[in-house]
């Protein structure tokens, strides 16, 4: 429930729409409020709703109730009813009582006599139906209410009548006389007991009920009231008289007649359907004003539109809101509105000639003409950009502020005029008054004597003289402020009337001066919006914004001269005394620390020379009490020159009540001023409370900034090279058909990269065909291959993500594979899978991660000795997340390469960086290999457009930018079908955007805008597809990716999208990465991801901002690509710099040191401290630490700054592995690698893990410990909670069987232990989680075996046994106590319980079945039966046998060795994967031997088996300290199938042993490769 304009405000703003898009119906109550001067507001309400319900097709009801009007059906098209159904319309003859009307004119002139005669006539007409029935007198004054109530009872009085009015039971009296005593009010308490009452909406609450209540039960006879009685409360009376039909109109400053609505309101009110037979209504007006009274309620008049008056405002705010963008809209948008309704009707009054109508007939040019007017005036006053030739409207800063905050386009250009950087507050104030909203009041002659007292009262001077109406509004301002109490009623009414303005408008200058960047008058405006809210001044106690502190004490704080900062400091006692009032210490003690206050600190790091990145930390340091901070406390984050006169930066900062307690921290960019200041100063203040701030000075004195950067490679105009040029090698046939010429990047580095062997370096923008700069190296390798000059070489391709690694692999695979028959091989990550792999391949492609497991143990593995060219592509990313390991296995390949005598060559790419020369020496590249060309060299030239929009909530923001994509599809992409990719943040917002579009689309008329094909031609596509959103979106042209597509569902949107049949794509960013089309314009759709691991939204990267933008290339087809970029008003100046110019990367190396430096450890690449800062200086961290100093905390950049910070950052970490048992350090130097370490390094995993499972882990461990130990790991941190998910993992939680100790659904390591049990349980899961879950399992299996591992060392038997069975569990996707037929396909639960009951348990009893029983149970189709057969055939089946050598000359403490021969019964041929449906990934199973003694629960030996046909295996283990007998048993453990395990008994007879004999064999337990 709302007014119109409360609803306009939400409605205007685009941020709002997620919430005003769920109405569904929209109810207008007394609309003929439209020929009133708030009716222009109804019209654009009504407007905006039905054109928004013609763009978003989703139906909004539309409900218009009203008095009866002369011109309905004008009322009834304009809300685009259907007459013949929807308008109803009922005359006077359907009142359920009939109203008997009185007009009475008084002529007498003078105010006095005309008081006098009024009250007479009133008299006589209530005295008609005194004790008879009851009267309400209409009055237009609160104070004329008890006057008139008075002058009544005194007039009743003199003639003695007064018994009439008090019915003769004195039951009705003794109640009024009882009431009248608790009334508050005084005028009240005086007339009720003689069955008077008055009633008007300055009485408080309680008394305005008691009336009510009495007038509805009878005790009260004639009820004096002002308007509010007739509009708010709903009491019925026989009689109604309206005294007098002017009110007080503060607007205007001056007496108005009453409205129609008003008279026709209070007429309504006569009449009490269940009692009388007729109504009377009478109305006592001047003798001038009778006629038009007269026509009113007979309704000869009918109601016109006001539209006019407001147009250019409510423009504007169309035009901010981004439904109107050009002229042409505008004018179809005024055909939605009243006033065009009218015009047609009514042209003359609207000033459009008769003969208009018929050359004109939709008067298209008189709404062109009033839109230009009206846009011209916005222009003129600065709101919008208005294009007269073009007709386009662009809205600016002032424009939204004026929207947003509802104020005339003529106040807020006169603020932008008189708005000075050097205004103190008596001139804003003195702004404020000169606002247009106030241009009626005026300074009445009995006002003057008040308003000089309060101008001497008021803290701030008044310049003006009190004649001046400026002068009044600035005194009832500081009046209202300070509190003051007024006396005269017109004044009251005007000081409401301005306070209710006020907030907005001071507000409007705040934001003003904010996006003009002054610092001093933005704290002064905003410290003046805040006053105005909180009516105290700057100059009072802070104390005084809490409620319930008495007065007096408030005003001792104030007289003490202690600093609002000390009271923090002091206790409750102490406050006690200070005031001398020790008991409210203690309430003012809480109130203090209830005082928002934040803590600031701040981190700099220079980005580039004239860039500062800025990282906050805020600390809320105060209790948080919803009754006084309500959910959030915003506050404004400003960033000042050294001076405090330039804002340099400032955004806006929700705190929470969620997470109030926390630290929070935000960062941004500024740009560092030449020549540098000594210090830059950060201010934190609070949006709604005096007096909370806090400032933080960041100091430049120790800043060094980075190092000037070299310029970049001139491209150079060289003849382009043809592809013919590769023929006399046999390589043209890669590029042929395709390509007849290289491009100019590509000229200028074959040279370098196909005829000499040096390291390089290319940097170029994304799509500048940087991959054929790779294949130019790849081919000189396979040049040398079949010459014969270079045995078993092989290329290693470094993809930073296995998306490009893929697209990478099918490419090559197709060119040169099938045309030159090279051998180009992808790794999986599986280390033995993966050897084989390299092996076979002659072109490797491989993750940073992958070939960094591979190339770990370099010494051993020759093929990674044989790598004759390593290249490291999209090196741009190592200032990213895989960004460390890259720099660590491309440093790796460099320093193989010293320590060989074959050296390994390095290719790396880029895009255009500001440091590429850095990179080039790190990779060794000299001069000639160093290609570093300028962002502006891309073969297809690039415009970059960026926008930003200025709302705080990030899904408001989202959809705001809904309207602006489209209409950059509509402005670049207009050709033929151009092609158009839009990035989104993550899935929910690709279906909202791909419907925007949509909707767009169809409400310009064209659904099929974006389809270029034939609805036939596109549905067979259509036909593969699940998801029904994408499937929607594509048959009409919108193609539409996001992560959770399966992956042949993917290509078969790509595929459409590339063919040109769809020509707009919308993608999630994450998937920027990994996509190969190409297009003429992109579109980055807002630059925040949701990033759940803390802030709620992270920036993107520049790097896959870069990467988004490299996709408008398509060389060949377009002479230039757009890309634009719409972002978060604060973020844009940032990404202007960053995109146009080439930008740094650094190294993050010293955070994620310690992993890689413990595998180097284990492999003994390091053996000494010494070594370690030797390995330190092959990175590119090295390189960097002198370029940039302070970035890497470093303050110096001499020798000794350099080898102690290299020296500390060595030290740290391994103590670190040291504290984690990873390795030893011994005499403090020499180190040495420990079982944990090499367990960690073997399997790849973080030592924090690592020393977490070594923690976590007993002898007693159970099932439940496990999966929780494994969900605890590091790795499993990234798998954040999204918003939304906890509702289904706490659903998973309840239902399943284990339950965990820490069931807080927003920590990642309960969700990870929630999936794998829902994966147990077979559960359906949403597509994000699935994901979630494919990329847990492979990860899960590795830590399982590490767990193992750990668990032997500590030689536990039954924790090493559940963890194998966790990892079958894992695999099959089932739980061990389940039956073990549900591995095989197709068999559920029921199938598995029937089986059951037929005895078959295990999976060789339903092999042993005979086939027609087999089929009779399972009840499957004999497609499925083949699938279960194959699954049968795949199960192992293993013969073992085994032996103990010498068993009778075992002594105690003897190393005892055993040989188990393996055997599998299978059909001849290759021994496939695992058959495990649920399982992401190819796995290959393997099997682990363990020797145990089952009673004592301790574990002997232990071996990891891969086993192909058959195997003969060596156990060892310790014989026990003492002789006797002892039990063993042999386990036979699968890692992926359940019920396949064997065990089997047997003892050892120990012998004493003999003195001297016994030799003390160290068993190790793990078993290295």
């Amino acid at each position: 429930v709302t007014t119109p304009e409360k609803w306009d405000i939400i409605t205007r703003k685009s941020g709002d729409r997620t919430y005003t898009q769920l109405v569904r119906l929209l109810i207008i109550d007394e609309i003929h409020l439209l020929h009133d001067n708030r009716g222009p507001v109804l019209e654009s309400i009504v407007a905006r709703t039905v054109r928004q319900v013609e763009t978003t097709q989703e139906l909004v009801r539309l409900v218009g109730l009203s008095a009866t009007l002369p011109n309905f059906e004008d009322v009834a098209s304009f809300l685009r009813v259907n007459p013949a159904k929807g308008l109803f319309v009922f005359d006077n003859s359907f009142r359920p009582c009939p109203l008997q009307q009185q007009f009475i004119g008084v002529t007498v002139k003078k105010p006095l006599q005309r008081f006098q005669l009024m009250n007479d006539i009133c008299y006589e007409k209530v005295m008609e139906n005194a004790g008879k029935s009851q009267t309400i007198i209409f009055v237009h004054s609160r104070k004329e209410t008890a006057k008139t109530a008075k002058a009544l009872r005194d007039t009743a009085l003199q003639n003695e009548a007064l018994s009439k009015f008090i019915k003769d039971d004195s039951a009705s009296r003794e109640i009024l006389i009882s009431e009248a005593e608790q009334c508050r009010s005084a005028d009240l308490r005086d007339i009720l007991p003689y069955g008077f009452a008055i009633h008007h909406a300055g009485m408080s609450r309680a008394d305005r009920t008691l009336v009510e209540e009495l007038f509805a039960d009878g005790h009260v006879q004639v009820l004096v009231s002002t308007a509010t009685l007739a509009w708010g409360v709903n009491l019925p009376a026989h009689t109604v008289i309206i005294k007098g039909t002017q009110m007080y109109n503060p607007e205007k400053g001056g007496w108005d007649e009453l409205s129609f609505q008003d008279v026709m309101q209070m007429m309504g009110r006569a009449g009490r359907p269940q009692f009388d037979t007729f109504g009377e209504g009478i109305i006592i007006t001047q003798h001038s004003e009778l006629q038009y009274y007269l026509s009113l309620l007979n309704q000869q008049l009918p109601i016109e539109s006001q539209f006019v008056n407001n147009l250019a405002d409510a423009l504007n705010a169309e035009v901010v809101l981004g439904t109107v963008q050009g002229t042409k809209e505008a004018v179809s948008w005024l055909g939605y509105t009243y006033l065009y309704v009218r015009m047609l009707r009514n042209p003359n009054l609207y000033g459009v000639g008769i003969d208009a109508l018929d050359d004109d007939p939709a008067l298209e040019q008189r709404r062109a003409d009033l839109v230009h007017t009206a846009a011209t005036t916005l222009d003129k006053a600065g709101l919008c950009r208005y294009d007269r030739r073009s007709g386009t409207l662009q809205a600016t800063d002032l424009g939204k502020i004026a929207s947003h905050y509802y104020i005339s386009h003529g106040t807020v250009s006169a603020f932008n005029e008189h708005l000075k950087p050097t205004m103190g507050d008596i001139e804003l104030i003195r702004l404020f008054s000169l606002a247009e909203e106030f241009k009626y009041i005026s300074v009445r002659e009995e006002e003057k004597l008040e308003l000089a007292k309060l101008a001497e009262r008021v803290p701030i001077p008044v310049k003006e003289s009190i004649e001046e109406p400026t002068a009044k509004i600035n005194i009832l301002l500081q009046a209202y402020i300070s509190g003051m109490k007024l006396e005269g009623f017109a004044l009251m009414a005007d000081m409401v009337y301005v306070t209710q303005s006020a907030g907005r408008i001071l507000r409007c200058i705040f934001e003003i001066v904010l996006k003009r960047g002054w610092a001093l008058l933005a704290d002064k405006a905003l410290a003046l919006c805040k006053m105005g809210a909180r009516r105290t001044w700057g100059s009072q106690t802070p104390l005084r914004q809490f409620k319930g502190i008495p007065q007096d004490i408030l005003v001792k704080v104030e007289r003490k001269d202690l600093a609002w900062e000390r009271y923090y400091d002091l206790t409750s006692q102490e406050i006690g005394e200070l005031i001398r009032f020790p008991k409210m210490g203690k309430a003012i003690h809480k109130f203090v620390h209830q005082f928002p206050r934040v803590e600031l600190s701040a981190h700099v790091q220079p980005i580039t020379r004239s860039v500062l990145k800025v990282d906050l930390t805020l600390t809320p340091d105060f209790q948080w009490d919803e009754k006084i901070h309500g959910f959030a406390q915003g506050f404004w984050l400003l960033v000042e020159d050294n001076d405090g006169e330039v804002i340099l930066h400032h955004e806006f900062f929700l705190l929470k009540m969620v997470n109030a307690e926390e630290d929070h921290a935000v960062s941004f960019t500024v740009t560092l001023l030449d020549p540098l200041p000594p210090q830059y100063f950060v201010r934190l203040v609070s949006d709604s409370w005096l007096g909370s701030e806090t400032t933080i000075p960041v100091s430049f004195k120790h800043l060094l900034l980075p190092e000037k950067h070299p310029p970049p490679t001139e491209l150079l105009d060289l003849q382009p090279l043809p592809v013919s040029a590769l023929k006399q090698d046999g390589f043209d046939a890669l590029y042929a058909p395709r390509l007849q010429h290289f491009n100019p990047v590509q000229t200028q580095t074959f040279q370098c990269l196909y005829n000499t062997d040096d390291n390089a370096l290319v940097g170029a923008p994304t799509g500048s065909g940087k991959t054929i700069c790779a294949e130019f190296a790849i081919l000189r390798v396979l040049n040398k291959l079949n010459k014969g000059e270079a045995e078993g070489a092989r290329c290693v391709y470094m993809a930073s993500t296995p998306e490009i690694a893929k697209e990478r692999l099918n490419d090559w695979q197709s060119r040169m594979g099938d045309a030159l028959g090279v051998r180009v091989v992808a790794l999986t990550g599986e280390t033995a899978a993966d050897l084989k792999l390299l092996e076979r391949g002659q072109v490797v492609i491989a993750t940073p991660h992958q070939w960094d497991v591979i190339s770990r143990r370099w010494k051993q593995r020759k093929n990674v000795q044989n790598v004759a060219l390593f290249i490291a592509d999209e090196l741009h990313l190592i200032g990213g997340a895989v960004g460390p390991t890259m720099e660590v296995v491309t440093s790796r390949m460099r320093y193989i390469s010293s320590q060989l005598d074959k050296p390994i060559r390095v290719v790396g790419l880029c895009t255009s960086l500001a440091n590429a020369k850095d990179l080039g020496e790190w990779l060794g590249a000299g001069s000639h290999g160093m290609f570093n060309f300028p962002p502006g060299v891309r073969p297809v030239p690039l415009d970059i457009h960026v926008q930003g929009v200025d709302i705080v909530n990030f899904e408001s923001r989202m959809q705001a930018m809904a309207r602006p994509v489209y209409s950059a599809i509509c402005q670049h992409a207009s050709g033929d079908s151009e092609p158009a990719i839009v990035f989104v943040p993550t899935r929910k917002h690709a279906k909202l955007a791909a419907l925007d579009l949509l909707t767009f689309a169809s409400a310009d008329g064209k659904p099929n805008k974006f389809l270029a094909c034939d609805a036939d031609d596109i549905a067979p596509h259509l036909e593969r597809i699940t998801d029904p959103a994408v499937r929607h979106a594509l048959g009409f042209g919108v193609a539409l990716l996001h992560e959770s597509l399966p992956a042949e569902e993917r290509d078969v949107v790509e595929r459409v999208f590339n063919s040109g049949a769809a020509s707009v794509l919308v993608v999630t960013a994450p998937l920027a990465w990994g996509l190969a089309a190409t297009c003429k314009l992109t579109i980055i759709m807002g630059t925040q991801y949701y990033d759940a691991g803390g802030a709620g939204s992270a920036d993107y990267p520049v790097t896959d901002l870069l990467q988004m933008a490299g996709r408008a290339s398509r060389p060949l087809v377009d002479t230039h690509g757009v890309c634009v970029l719409l972002c978060h008003a604060p973020r844009k100046e940032y990404y202007k710099k960053f995109l146009y110019e080439p930008f740094p990367v650094e190294s993050h190396l010293d955070h994620f040191l310690h992993d890689h430096m413990a595998a180097e450890i284990v492999t003994r690449t390091i053996e000494t401290k010494q070594d370690a800062v030797d390995y330190l200086t092959w990175s590119f961290y090295y390189r960097r630490l002198t370029q940039n100093p302070n970035y890497y905390n470093l303050t110096g950049v001499t020798h000794r700054h350099l080898s102690d910070a290299l020296s500390e950052l060595v030290e740290t970490t391994l103590a670190d592995l040291e504290a984690s048992k990873c390795i030893t350090i011994e005499d403090d130097m020499d180190v040495t690698p420990l079982n944990l370490g090499m367990i960690g390094s073997y399997y790849y995993i973080s030592y924090t893990t690592i020393e977490l499972f070594a923690a976590s882990l007993t002898a007693k461990t159970k099932l439940k410990g496990l999966l929780e130990i494994v969900a605890g790991a590091t790795e499993f941190e990234k798998y954040a909670v999204r918003p939304g998910e906890a509702n289904a993992l706490r659903h998973v939680l309840h239902h399943s069987p284990v339950t965990l100790e820490n069931r807080r659904t927003t920590d990642p390591h309960v969700k990870v232990a929630a999936l794998m049990q829902a994966h147990f349980g077979r559960m359906r899961l949403s597509g994000d989680l699935q994901n979630d879950l494919a990329s847990i399992l492979p990860d899960a299996t590795r830590l399982l075996q590490a767990i193992v591992d750990v668990i032997s060392s500590s030689g536990w038997l039954a924790p090493a046994l559940a963890a194998m069975e966790l990892s079958q569990m894992l695999t099959q996707g089932q739980w061990e106590k389940e039956s073990a037929l549900m591995q095989l396909p197709h068999v559920d639960k029921e199938t598995a319980a029937r089986c059951a009951d037929a005895g078959v348990e295990s999976v060789y009893d339903l092999v042993d079945m005979d086939d027609d029983k087999r089929v009779e149970l399972l009840a499957l189709s004999d497609a499925q039966m083949e699938d279960v057969a194959s699954a049968c055939n795949r199960y192992p089946n293993i013969e073992v046998n085994y032996e103990i050598v010498n068993p009778d000359e075992v002594e105690a403490g003897d190393a005892v060795e055993m040989i188990v021969q393996l055997e599998r019964e299978a059909d001849d041929g290759e021994i496939g994967p695992v058959i495990a449906p649920r399982f992401p990934k190819k796995k290959d199973e393997a099997w682990w031997l363990v020797v145990g003694d089952a009673k004592k629960g301790t574990l002997a030996a232990i071996k990891r088996v891969a086993l192909g046909r058959k195997q003969k295996v060596k156990l060892e283990f310790q014989a026990p300290a003492d002789a006797g007998e002892v039990e063993y048993t042999l386990f036979f453990m699968c890692d992926s199938y359940l019920g396949c395990d064997q065990e089997y008994e047997f003892t050892l007879n120990v012998k004493e042993a003999e003195e001297g004999s016994s030799e003390e064999e160290d068993d190790d337990a793990m078993d290295a490769d």
